[in-house]
């Protein structure tokens, strides 16, 4: 049995960058997408959630790309991994690979970009509200979501299409790190979460 795993990390300057058209969330205000939720609920069970955890480095140090939407005129601005809900029956990996592709690739963008290496974490939905947890908690018999965490491996070079109404941001693991205030819980223990890897720097 292997006891550490090795992910090979290149630098953020091997990559290019362009953009494509505005990609929107399916529902626009928090309320809608937890009155979505009870819905799918109610019609499929569980829903299934996937995020793509995407890493380079610079100067050595990791870095998680990130999608940032605004700011807002209010100033809010929200940060996001490569996500989204998997198809009644697919299969996890093909998932990943299709929303990642989806979000960050063009329909001509080759399926093996995206490798998914291995599970990073998973977090729990207990009900229709934002808490989430990173195991059921013992009071919920019946969780809402599970969203599972994958590493996703890139290639030495490729381009990046990110939809006009986001911008793709490199951040390093010490500015996530213990900071749910700036980030929300998930991405905040993504440090701790990636400890287990050793990164090979190319």
């Amino acid at each position: 049995m292997a006891l550490e795993r090795l992910i090979n990390l290149y630098p953020l300057s091997n990559y290019t960058f362009g953009t494509k058209d505005p990609q929107y969330e399916k529902d626009r205000t928090v309320e809608s997408r937890f009155s979505r939720l009870r819905e799918d609920y109610e019609q499929a069970g569980l829903r299934r959630s996937v995020d793509g955890v995407v890493l380079v480095h610079e100067h050595n140090l990791p870095h998680i790309l990130l999608l940032q939407l605004g700011p807002s005129p209010s100033g809010t601005t929200f940060f996001k991994l490569p996500s989204g809900e998997l198809q009644p029956g697919e299969n996890e990996i093909e998932g990943v690979q299709r929303i990642v592709n989806n979000i960050l690739g063009k329909d001509d963008t080759p399926a093996n970009t995206w490798v998914v290496e291995d599970t990073v974490a998973n977090w729990w939905r207990p009900n229709f509200e934002s808490s989430q947890y990173p195991y059921i908690p013992s009071h919920c018999t019946h969780p809402k979501e599970h969203k599972k965490l994958f590493l996703v491996q890139l290639p030495e070079k490729t381009m990046f299409h990110v939809p006009r109404n986001y911008k793709l941001v490199a951040a390093p693991l010490f500015e996530l790190y213990d900071n749910s205030a700036g980030y929300g819980p998930v991405i905040a223990s993504l440090p701790q979460n990636l400890s287990r890897f050793n990164f090979i720097y190319i």
